[in-house]
């Protein structure tokens, strides 16, 4: 059995406010994640002798990386006795804020939930979500959502349609470089969903407490956000890497970014493609 063309789109945070800090250490936030139609994809085909492999089409991912995790722990978690070989197309890129290897992780364990035929529901595949990362409960649960906590607590959020031009400068930026650093700001006054909501900045609403720590260690950042100016774009940073994104108006035409800057003219998706797989049946070939 297989499960060819799963997607696993990227996100971005329209804000990150760091609002504190718990005794072990992890950062409390708030955000609102938007999904974005800058999508990797993984095909998955069930193997019987229990072995797990990933297959990189492009540049060569880490070995045991959040794909491998994310079966691996499944696998673990559930004693099936299935295997799996899985063929990642990886194009969004690294280190940039977008969540590419966490909605990897999250497509993987759905696509294994159906393809080993486990059939748990989304309440148990959650902790396996968080224990391998901050970003992919969000993507387990399929939709724009208001993030608080160390990203567990998802609340589903209506966002209006959006064009987004979202830039990565070349370089990746490693996010524990970024909190751990000391001029990060920590103590951002909380705020409500209802507030954001209501608020007529829209996309524009607050701002992502770790730029500016972001944009001293990486000065590339500051490039794109000026180029973006130039353009009458308010550029912000997406998350803790280094792409920045734009809201574009409708009939607004962009010239492409300059080389080597990575960029896609992106849409808010209303939800994650694997929900409306699910509802409409996966393209599986046993």
């Amino acid at each position: 059995m297989r499960l060819d063309g799963v997607l696993a789109p990227a996100k971005v945070n329209l804000f990150l406010h760091v609002v504190g800090r718990r005794p072990d250490g992890y950062h409390l936030l708030q955000s609102a994640f938007a999904l974005i139609d800058w999508c990797d994809e993984l095909d998955f085909v069930r193997r019987e002798d229990g072995q797990i492999h990933r297959h990189d089409v492009g540049a060569a991912l880490p070995a045991q990386d959040l794909v491998w995790r994310a079966a691996q722990a499944l696998q673990a978690a559930s004693a099936t006795p299935w295997g799996v070989d899985i063929t990642l197309r990886k194009r969004i890129p690294t280190q940039a804020g977008l969540g590419g290897g966490s909605s990897d992780a999250a497509s993987t364990l759905l696509a294994l939930n159906a393809l080993w035929e486990l059939n748990w529901p989304l309440a148990r595949l959650l902790p396996l979500g968080l224990a391998l990362g901050a970003d992919v409960p969000f993507f387990l649960h399929g939709h724009n959502a208001w993030v608080e906590g160390i990203g567990e607590q998802v609340t589903p959020l209506a966002l209006p349609p959006a064009r987004l031009l979202v830039i990565q400068p070349g370089v990746g930026l490693e996010t524990a470089r970024i909190f751990r650093d000391p001029g990060l700001t920590r103590d951002t006054k909380p705020v409500t969903m209802s507030v954001f909501a209501a608020a007529r900045e829209g996309l524009a609403f607050g701002h992502n407490d770790l730029q500016a720590v972001a944009q001293a260690l990486c000065p590339e950042i500051g490039a794109v956000l000026a180029w973006l100016e130039q353009r009458g774009l308010r550029g912000r940073m997406s998350g803790s890497g280094t792409a920045v994104f734009a809201q574009v108006p409708d009939g607004v035409a962009i010239e492409p970014p300059p080389s080597p800057w990575t960029s896609r003219l992106c849409s808010i998706m209303t939800e994650h493609p694997w929900s409306a797989r699910s509802n409409t049946g996966s393209r599986s070939v046993a």
